[in-house]
């Protein structure tokens, strides 16, 4: 008879892989949408796939479900996860992630209308958008836009935060 261990692997933010974030603003039926995207590398010590089971593992860790469930942050204070918007940057933070970007102007319009962004956290990588290299457009919207980077990602409504008050 063979038996699986029930304990779960320590998580390791190392297999992570090198995490960016990337602010962006679309169009959407009532306004532009402002938008981040984390995503790894997929360069941990496990390549992609190695970085996927960890993203995934944080995610469940800080129940942020997979998949095409949309959690709308304002409705849930004890998320683990937060979004200040500063002097033309975003920072994200959630337990084992501390992450900023620079951000566009319009980007700064359309969250300051909303109050907030649309956060995706891809779990699967994307090594060809290296942090500090522009990105296509018509590769932005392949990679974001793709059903299986959707379908297998985290969807959070984050509230913006500010240091005014």
């Amino acid at each position: 008879m063979t038996s699986t261990s029930s304990q779960m692997r320590p998580f390791r933010a190392a297999d992570l892989g090198t995490l960016a974030v990337m602010a962006f603003s679309g169009e959407a039926p009532d306004g532009d949408m402002p938008y981040l995207l984390a995503y790894s590398l997929g360069d941990g010590e496990g390549g992609p796939e190695g970085s996927k089971v960890a993203i995934e593992q944080l995610l469940r860790d800080n129940g942020l479900p997979v998949g095409d469930t949309l959690l709308d942050g304002a409705r849930q204070p004890s998320l683990p996860l937060t979004l200040l918007v500063e002097a033309g940057q975003a920072v994200v933070t959630m337990p084992y992630l501390n992450a900023q970007c620079l951000v566009p102007p319009e980007w700064l319009v359309a969250v300051g209308e909303r109050g907030y962004a649309y956060f995706l956290f891809a779990t699967r990588a994307w090594p060809d958008a290296v942090p500090g290299k522009p990105v296509a457009p018509e590769n932005l919207a392949a990679f974001a836009g793709d059903e299986g980077t959707l379908l297998s990602a985290a969807h959070v409504l984050l509230p913006a935060r500010s240091l005014r008050g």
